[in-house]
């Protein structure tokens, strides 16, 4: 578990550079706001399509070689990113490469990880690995920051790239794949006393052409779209920018957003004990609601202790949607099956980050404000609440162990 907590910090902290180093980046390539937005929207979209190919090559390779090729490509692509200084040499290292690589990592490595590994506490273990995500945040937002204002934003990725590069042989010498790998069964697993541990369950091959008949993948994947584009899309990409144009510096923002990884780390555990003990459906719908209240407040308040509060209402429930929607996952489509299908559910998750994190750029390029984006934002959010409550109850669900 240790190894997968340092694995899914870097991952978390790679992936919140471009939101860092936005402004930095302008002011040293002389490329617009919009032209670095799509820079970070390439990068979150591929991160979320290297979703889907992650889940399947972890449920039929395991995790361990996976996430140990991903983190050996974000360090090239990081280091990389650090020779061009042309849109399109950023486009293809800082978006597309760094992006298959911080996916190959950080998309379903906890989901997979805590379904084949945790039965009885499973909601509780993805809880703690999303609150690895957001300590990453937690401890990487204000270290960039520190280190894009002392040594500039390239040594900054150089860091970050070396960080990557020592932590891959750790991962693949120490990450098991199952439990059985080593003679031990799932945590919580019932069995006979002294019977060895049985074969672990295999993917379904099919499971997909299961899925995408299903409702209840849809309905898991539409509102994780709107938990990416209000999430790591809107606030994650533009929130320093905002600050930026509020005449707030750098360091407040990072500030405000350490904070908001510190609720954010309390607000996920939360989630996953809650998950093993509560209907998920009626979870997902109080976070996309309070998500969605708190965002549209953002434009209205003024900066101080009203983004305080903003930081903790949001940071609450950044990522607390990631246990319950793995929890529906693996219930209606095995625990076996995870890694695939969260893969595509993570996508689609992905696919609204960077659906955001462009036209939030666009918006403030066309307009002069942010606000519009993240009114509209407020409501995709309460949309997505009303929709997770049509998701099966878990009563009614049937549970496929495979």
């Amino acid at each position: 578990m240790v190894v997968t907590v340092l694995a899914l910090l870097l991952a978390a902290g790679a992936r919140s550079a471009p939101g860092v180093f936005l402004l930095p980046m302008q002011d040293a390539l002389g490329l617009s706001r919009g032209t670095l937005s799509l820079t970070a929207s390439l990068g979150l979209l591929v991160f979320g399509l290297a979703a889907p190919l992650s889940g399947r090559l972890m449920d039929r390779f395991g995790p361990r070689r996976v996430a140990g090729a991903g983190l050996l490509l974000v360090a090239v692509s990081f280091a990389l990113s650090t020779r061009v200084g042309s849109a399109l040499g950023l486009h293809l290292t800082w978006g597309l490469l760094s992006g298959l690589g911080t996916g190959l990592v950080g998309s379903v490595l906890g989901a997979t990880v805590a379904t084949r590994w945790f039965v009885r506490r499973r909601g509780l273990v993805v809880g703690l690995f999303g609150a690895a995500t957001s300590a990453g945040q937690l401890l990487f937002i204000p270290l960039l920051t520190r280190w894009a204002q002392t040594v500039g934003w390239a040594q900054a990725t150089l860091i970050v790239a070396g960080a990557a590069l020592l932590l891959a042989p750790l991962l693949l010498a120490l990450l098991h794949d199952r439990p059985e790998d080593v003679g031990l069964r799932p945590d919580g697993e019932v069995a006979a006393p002294d019977t060895p541990p049985a074969a672990p369950p295999m993917p379904d091959p099919g499971v997909m052409a299961r899925a995408l008949r299903h409702r209840d993948f849809w309905l898991l994947s539409v509102t994780f779209f709107a938990c990416g584009f209000t999430s790591n899309g809107i606030i994650g990409t533009h929130f320093i920018a905002y600050c930026g144009d509020l005449g707030l510096g750098a360091t407040f923002a990072a500030g405000t957003l350490a904070l908001m990884g510190a609720f954010n780390f309390v607000g996920t555990l939360a989630s996953g004990y809650l998950t093993d003990r509560v209907d998920p459906r009626l979870l997902l719908a109080s976070y996309y609601v309070v998500r969605g209240l708190s965002l549209a407040l953002l434009p209205l308040v003024p900066p101080g202790a009203a983004f305080t509060i903003f930081a903790v209402l949001f940071g609450l429930d950044y990522i607390a949607t990631v246990p319950p929607t793995t929890a529906l996952t693996a219930d209606t489509f095995g625990r076996a099956n995870v890694g695939t299908v969260y893969g595509w559910i993570f996508c689609a998750h992905q696919v609204g980050a960077a659906l955001a994190s462009w036209l939030g750029g666009v918006t403030r390029d066309a307009l002069g404000s942010y606000a519009p984006a993240f009114l509209a934002s407020a409501v995709l959010a309460v949309a997505a609440g009303a929709l997770a409550l049509r998701v099966t109850p878990p009563a009614r669900r049937t549970v496929r162990a495979g």
